[in-house]
């Protein structure tokens, strides 16, 4: 492939397999055993994962407890206690958001309310509590890097996530020499913000900073921003188990159902206090099927998602294996990743095929080799009984998520369907599509080491397309000159 040998990346390191689906056969490969930074590949070998090991019917569940029903009044005398499982699905990404209107950033916390009133609760005499000790360990993997935390991509993880963990910011102009002016959404009153930005006259530079501390939720705005400009994007929320219940508890209000007592999180769940002092569930709240869920997860390439469903792999084999929760124990991410490994193993991946330090590929200490993403893909297409469901989650050329806007026009649209990937000198694209011949390939380009992303993903696109409009037998060399 003489694209390869160009001067825009001949520094950089092109790993790729392209593989006949039908037959097995190497058509192409460079590299394919050699370890490459994957950014969102990983995300692959982590949902393919839950796919096989959860399934795609698998349901997270919001468990409301209570020490007893409510009464004829619909009156809980006591504490209402919220434990969550990571339902990722209490988001706007599931029900849509519109800046012109608040309400819908309540959509997915209103179903929740929803099942507490469909219990008979109208009055609450006591805490309402947010449990998130489904999970253990830090909410921030360890080797995610200190830039990426402020963003949305880097969110934290936690049992009771709300609209991904994450809010939005919009900062616009004022008057010229006033401040600007700063909205987030959804309101309230945890987010503390310093605005020292002041609005300059159209067609003056932007000089606006946004900065985040990373374990608080202080945001500081400084800098200037001129009229006509404005800037918009998603900030993360430090402990969203503490929003998740503040907004509860509003939306319950709001509802006409009053919460007499004040809103608390546990990462520990309670130690019952006496033999005869009980809770029972008194309202449950199931997410979408897996399935949907892992299509809002790699058509998006969503990284809180992913994290979250490792953690849940981790703690379904704690349960499975009866493993129990104490100090000592191994946390959420550990016994993820171990199940990972054991089902790459178990489909033929060599155990040193990927090095796997998070879920999603954000960390930058993740290695993997192009020959694994053929395996992976391979199996997933032609041994796995949930294979649709896991096609159906692919992101599709010039169609959706983050190949929307690539492939437009060519034979490649509607045709490539599969995983990007993309973090600082790193992009990645492997997947499923098929030549002009009809003939099904697996492929997986992954580009490191070459600094500025067009040129990454121009090379890609490239041989993708190449592959599309091949129309000749598939033991014939396939690729641009």
């Amino acid at each position: 492939m003489g694209r390869l040998a160009r001067a825009e990346v001949r520094r950089g390191r092109v790993g790729i397999k392209i593989v006949s689906l039908n037959t097995g056969k190497v058509v192409f490969e460079q590299d394919a055993d050699k370890y490459f930074m994957p950014a969102s590949n990983m995300k692959n070998f982590t949902v393919a994962t839950a796919m096989e090991r959860l399934g795609p019917d698998y349901k997270f569940v919001t468990s409301v407890y209570a020490e007893a029903r409510p009464d004829a009044n619909g009156i809980v005398r006591g504490n209402l206690r919220v434990v969550g499982s990571g339902d990722v699905s209490i988001s706007t990404a599931f029900f849509g958001t519109s800046p012109s209107d608040p309400e819908t950033y309540y959509k997915g916390i209103d179903r929740l309310v929803d099942v507490i009133a469909a219990a008979g609760v109208k009055r609450i005499e006591g805490d309402l509590i947010g449990d998130e000790s489904h999970f253990k360990g830090s909410a921030i993997p360890g080797s995610w890097e200190y830039d990426d935390l402020q963003w949305y991509y880097g969110a934290e993880i936690s049992a009771l996530p709300i609209n991904d963990n994450a809010v939005d910011l919009s900062v616009t102009p004022g008057n010229i020499g006033g401040p600007c002016v700063v909205n987030i959404l959804p309101t309230n009153t945890i987010y503390q913000i310093a605005n020292s930005c002041v609005t300059t006259p159209a067609a003056t530079k932007r000089t606006l900073s946004v900065n985040k501390q990373i374990d608080r939720n202080m945001l500081t705005i400084s800098g200037t921003i001129p009229v006509g400009d404005a800037f918009r994007n998603s900030i993360t929320f430090s402990h969203p188990a503490e929003l998740f219940i503040s907004i509860l508890k509003q939306r319950l209000e709001k509802r006409g159902i009053v919460v007499t007592g004040s809103t608390k999180t546990i990462k520990e769940a309670p130690v019952i206090p006496c033999k005869d002092c009980r809770e029972e569930v008194i309202a449950k709240l199931e997410s979408p099927r897996f399935r949907e869920i892992a299509a809002k997860t790699m058509k998006p390439s969503q990284n809180m998602y992913t994290e979250t469903i490792l953690w849940t792999l981790g703690e379904e084999e704690r349960k499975r294996a009866l493993i129990a929760p104490t100090a000592a124990a191994p946390d959420s991410s550990d016994l993820g990743l171990g199940v990972v490994r054991n089902f790459l193993t178990s489909i033929g991946v060599p155990a040193d095929g990927i090095v796997q330090h998070d879920g999603s590929g954000l960390s930058r200490h993740d290695l993997i080799t192009p020959g694994a993403v053929v395996t992976l893909y391979t199996y997933m297409a032609k041994q796995s009984p949930n294979a649709q469901a896991w096609r159906d989650s692919l992101t599709i050329g010039g169609v959706d998520g983050t190949l929307a806007n690539r492939f437009k026009g060519t034979a490649a649209a509607g045709n490539i369907r599969g995983k990007t990937g993309t973090i600082d000198q790193v992009s990645a694209l492997s997947g499923y599509m098929s030549t002009a011949g009809g003939e099904p390939v697996v492929v997986s380009i992954v580009v490191n080491g070459v600094p500025e992303p067009r040129q990454r993903t121009s090379l890609i696109d490239d041989i993708v397309i190449a592959i599309a409009n091949f129309d000749g037998k598939i033991d014939l060399p396939i690729g641009p000159n």
